[in-house]
């Protein structure tokens, strides 16, 4: 009786542990902002942003709603890094990590992720800070669209209530 009592209060103990990380990461996981399609009809969303030791950082995804990018992307992809054709094939969409300079007026790629639909690694490629190329932002690049969130003067749109 003894051991059946201590096997329930641990399985209630991991079950409200599990919830608690489970709202904690989804707290600190902000809204996905939608910047819409970019000029290759390739649709932008904003998954994450703030500022870390280093600088404001910002995290898009471009998922491939144009096939003619998707091969294009499959292709390098393939030939970059030897990733087996029906592999690279099943790339969904491609996360960039960006870092801005203090000014605020450049932008440096930090990370590369392709993703296939179930949000399975195809292939990542992360730049160092010593690595990384800094480059003017424009109005119409992604990055551009990003810094005002990275910086805290636009916030993520909450959800709307559920009825």
């Amino acid at each position: 009786m003894k051991k059946l009592s201590r096997i329930i209060a641990i399985s209630v103990f991991t079950l409200i542990a599990a919830a608690a990380v489970a709202v904690a990461a989804g707290a600190a996981a902000p809204e996905p902002v939608n910047f819409g399609q970019d000029a290759n009809k390739m649709q932008w969303y904003l998954v994450n942003y703030g500022k870390n030791d280093e600088c404001n950082f910002a995290s898009a995804r471009k998922y491939y709603t144009n096939p003619d990018e998707k091969e294009n992307t499959i292709g390098l992809i393939c030939e970059k890094f030897g990733i087996d054709s029906e592999t690279a094939s099943g790339l969904y969409f491609t996360e960039y990590g960006y870092a801005y300079s203090a000014d605020g007026k450049e932008f440096a790629v930090t990370y590369i992720s392709h993703y296939d639909m179930g949000g399975q690694l195809i292939k990542s490629t992360e730049f160092g800070a010593s690595d990384r190329e800094y480059v003017k932002m424009s109005k119409e690049m992604i990055p551009f669209k990003a810094y005002p969130y990275a910086i805290g003067k636009l916030p993520a749109k909450k959800a709307a209530p559920k009825k």
